[in-house]
């Protein structure tokens, strides 16, 4: 059961990665430190609908 989900940028607001989760586990969005290569930094993506 696991579904793919598309994480966004807090900062640029630019959808950069495509990774799965399980949604009966862990049905809150998810937040993680990624790579930007917009703002060529770290920043917060957060989980999109």
């Amino acid at each position: 059961m696991r579904m793919k989900i598309i994480l966004e940028c807090t900062e640029c607001h630019e959808r950069n990665y495509v990774t799965t989760k399980n949604k009966q586990k862990h049905p809150e969005r998810m937040e993680v430190m990624k790579y930007c290569p917009r703002l060529k930094k770290y920043t917060l993506h957060r989980e999109t609908k």
